[in-house]
Parts: C-alpha cells; sequence; structure tokens
C-alpha cells in the first residue's frame, strides 16, 4: 500500500479516521447534557444528505473536521447565525465540550457527526458545502502512519466533489511535514489551487482567527510556527 492511500475496513471500504476515541470519563453534569442534547444536533446517516435539510433558511454550509473542543466552531458559529455549521469528531470529550457551547451560546446552526468524517462527505451532493476547515489535525508524525493522516488523494477527491466551485479548503498545522505532505497532495490535485498573497503569507492567522487551544498548547511547548493554508476549489475544474 502507498502511503499516499488510505487504509480501508473490512469490508474494502476507505477509512479516514484512527485512534481513540475516548478519554476521560465526562462528569455527571457534562454526561447529562450529552445525553439530553447530542440526539437532538447529531447527524445519522440514512443515504444521501443534503445540508438544505439540516439548515432550511441557511445561506451558506461550512463543515469543520476533526474540531477538537470546540472554540473555533462555536465562535464561527455565533459569528454567522446565517450559516449552517456541520462539525465532526469522534473523541468524546471534543463531543461533550461542543454540546456544551451549543447549550451555552444558543446555537441553532450547528449540527454534530460523531463518526468519521469521510463517511459524512461521501453522501453530501456535488458543490453542496461553501468551505470545509481542516485544523490542526493529528500529524501521525511517524512514516510508517503517514498513511493514516487525513489529507490523501481519495479525501482531497471527496472535498473537490462537495465543495462548491469558488469555496475554500482551510487547512492548519504547526507541523512542518504535513504542511508540505499536503502541499504535496494539492499540487497533484488540479481541482484545487494555491494561490497565497505573497511568499510566506501562509504564516499569517486567517482574518478573525483566535488561537485554538491546542494551538496555544504548541506555543507553549515551543513549535511557534503555524501554517494557515487556504486552497481554493477552482472553477474551470469543476465544469463538466
Amino acid at each position: 500500500m502507498s502511503d499516499h492511500e488510505l487504509p480501508k475496513t473490512r469490508s474494502g471500504e476507505p477509512r479516514a479516521f484512527f485512534g481513540r476515541r475516548s478519554g476521560k470519563t465526562l462528569h455527571g453534569g457534562q454526561r447529562a447534557l450529552v445525553d439530553d442534547l447530542l440526539p437532538q444536533v447529531e447527524i445519522r446517516l440514512e443515504g444521501e444528505l443534503d445540508p438544505k435539510t439540516l439548515f432550511p433558511d441557511a445561506r451558506r454550509f461550512v463543515i469543520e473536521i476533526g474540531y477538537g473542543g470546540g472554540e473555533h466552531l462555536a465562535r464561527k458559529a455565533a459569528e454567522e447565525p446565517e450559516t449552517g455549521f456541520i462539525g465532526c469528531e469522534v473523541f468524546t470529550g471534543g463531543i461533550g465540550k461542543m454540546v456544551g457551547a451549543i447549550e451555552a451560546g444558543a446555537l441553532a446552526n450547528v449540527r454534530l457527526f460523531t463518526d468519521d468524517a469521510l463517511k459524512l462527505l461521501t453522501v453530501l451532493p456535488a458543490g453542496s458545502i461553501d468551505a470545509v476547515y481542516l485544523l490542526y489535525p493529528d500529524p501521525w508524525p511517524k512514516t510508517r502512519h503517514h498513511k493514516r493522516r487525513f489529507v490523501s488523494p481519495t479525501t482531497l477527491a471527496e472535498l473537490a466533489r462537495v465543495i462548491r466551485p469558488g469555496g475554500l479548503f482551510y487547512f492548519a498545522t504547526d507541523i512542518e511535514d504535513y504542511a508540505n505532505w499536503t502541499l504535496a497532495h494539492i499540487v497533484r490535485a488540479p481541482e484545487f489551487a494555491f494561490n497565497p498573497d505573497a511568499p510566506g503569507s501562509w504564516h499569517l492567522p486567517y482574518p478573525g482567527w483566535q488561537p485554538t487551544r491546542y494551538e496555544q498548547k504548541a506555543r507553549r511547548e515551543g513549535r511557534m510556527t503555524s501554517f494557515y493554508f487556504r486552497f481554493e476549489r477552482s472553477v474551470a475544474e469543476a465544469q463538466p
């Protein structure tokens, strides 16, 4: 198997999530909130999923893959109430924090998917999403684990299919090797264009950016440089 190909499940389907799903046990109040609220906002897949059915009044649709503690997702949802946000996360601690943020902020424009994000991408209609965020994903630093990285030809093909022409794929990391890995995949994907404003501009945070908890931890540990890439879904490549 090539390092650029995703491993498959026993049924032969590609998978893009690896690792643990749970950590510390949720405390009583958080557990009760998850039990009560998660069923109301959780996405259950039953065939093709049109995001318009989740957010009938939304003007835009955005996905965040691996939202961690949910700081970025909750902030963006509060800032853009006219946008429908889908957050993908499998780690129970992150899900618990995001459910709490939904409750605290009365965020009616957020839905959560708690399984492998690739499963969600494959059932979305073509051109149905305006933007996708993949912020500080697990870098899987060991060479033998590189095939577990979320960015791959398989996932990029699905992202290119679901992101509308002119839409954006945001990717941020503090791991230079993963930044190089992602750029190497993007240059092989004609569906996406990388047009930085100036050399090195990819080290500048996105407009309005607020550091996530993970980014703050990285800075404390001495990883002072991040890469904030923005890839545009090419209009020409999206045409038949």
